[in-house]
């Protein structure tokens, strides 16, 4: 994005390309996947004005259920759909049973339809963690073992690299990343993120960035060397450059922060680079990466569904509307039609008549942004924190799980 820059006094520290498996990437900056959110035209998006300043990251796409992938339905193969420029490719796996993870890992490498495979260990909604997955799964510590080794052993003879992504545990008295770190690393992950909250926490009060630290220390325990990724909290390169330089973590996991600002992941290349440049866009160029980003979307659902892929892409930018304008002047009732725009001839229309010469309103639209309220209690399955292991009941539980998720 061409658009006014302002310069900052933070340096990175030491910083090297982040390593996951073969991949060697010169900025060590991942998007976070989420739901909803990291589709195909997305995350093209974000490669765009990551690659406008000079850095290239790891994109990695919407959850997607393995037994939901199995089953090869249009949504599902949608939700791995990548650019034929794309890479590495990576696709996020939710599961509960180590069989059919591995199925799927096996599916994406042996069919080259992934060039990296996450499994996903941190979501902390209730429909996902009352059925023993997603951040809730990692206290039953043999049956993450399992999966993990599992989808290692699935994606190895192809050399795709497997990774973790979890957060700090069930709630601050059931605490896992610290074991899971360990057991993930010895079964073979190429890298470990960390979101520094835990499921109780949700998306309320501040990371707990010390928490990366100390995985950090016992990932190196167990593997030297083994990359560590800090998640949370995230708002600004500079916030970046502070969470490498406090945790000494590998690289950075952006997934809020970058909500109606892909050109977050040109303030980050520049920043891993040692460049002082932040980007601060005017409200029309705002509005022209909204254009874009609703072609992509356009472009992306078209693929899937030709008789109504612009109406898909329109219902699907209203989401982004808030977030993109954050801070800016533009009027109730130009927020409320463009949250109901059903086609790129509509959307023309409604910002043709804003003023794109209206500076960036500085910190107005900075911080925060998405999913926040506060702390809340966790459901898992009944008598599922009684202990480590995995007994009848929670065997139950999780092999109804995947069933109960969308996501596919």
């Amino acid at each position: 994005m061409a658009g006014v820059t302002q310069p900052t006094t933070l340096r990175p520290a030491t910083v090297r390309p982040l390593v996951i498996g073969p991949h060697r990437v010169p900025t060590p900056v991942v998007l976070a996947p989420m739901a909803g959110i990291t589709n195909q035209a997305y995350r093209r998006l974000c490669r765009e004005h990551a690659a406008a300043g000079g850095g290239r990251g790891v994109f990695v796409s919407e959850m997607v259920t393995s037994r939901a992938l199995l089953e090869r339905g249009d949504e599902s193969l949608r939700l791995v759909r990548h650019d034929p420029d794309e890479f590495p490719r990576s696709v996020q796996l939710y599961g509960v049973d180590p069989g059919t993870v591995a199925a799927a890992v096996r599916m994406l490498v042996e069919e080259g339809m992934a060039d990296h495979v996450d499994l996903n260990f941190g979501c902390p909604v209730p429909k996902v963690t009352r059925k023993g997955g997603g951040s809730a799964l990692p206290w039953k510590t043999q049956l993450f073992r399992a999966i993990v080794a599992g989808a290692v052993r699935a994606a190895a003879g192809h050399g795709v690299p497997v990774t973790v992504k979890m957060r700090k545990g069930v709630d601050d008295d059931h605490l896992t990343y610290l074991d899971a770190g360990r057991i993930a690393a010895a079964e073979g992950v190429a890298a470990v993120a960390l979101h520094a909250r835990t499921a109780a926490d949700y998306y309320s009060g501040t990371a707990d960035w010390a928490a990366i630290a100390r995985l950090k220390e016992a990932v190196d325990a167990e593997v030297a060397g083994l990359p560590v990724l800090g998640n949370g909290d995230v708002w600004s390169a500079d916030d970046a450059l502070r969470m490498v330089a406090e945790t000494g973590c590998d690289g950075v996991v952006v997934g809020r922060g970058c909500l109606g600002r892909p050109w977050l992941f040109h303030d980050l290349a520049a920043a891993f680079a040692g460049r002082a440049e932040r980007v601060t866009p005017m409200l029309g160029e705002v509005l022209v990466t909204m254009r874009r980003h609703v072609e992509l979307l356009t472009e992306h659902y078209l693929a899937v569904y030709p008789r109504d892929g612009e109406l898909r892409a329109c219902r699907d930018i209203r989401k982004h509307i808030a977030w993109y304008l954050k801070g800016y002047v533009v009027g109730h009732e130009v927020r409320a039609r463009l949250g109901l725009v059903e086609s790129l001839a509509a959307f023309d229309a409604i910002v043709a008549g804003l003023d794109g010469a209206q500076p960036h309103p500085g910190e107005p639209a900075e911080g925060p942004r998405g999913r926040s309220g506060s702390a809340r209690t966790v459901h898992v399955p009944d008598g599922w924190l009684a202990d480590r292991e995995l007994d009848a009941a929670g065997a139950a539980a999780v092999s109804a799980a995947e069933l109960s998720v969308s996501g596919g």
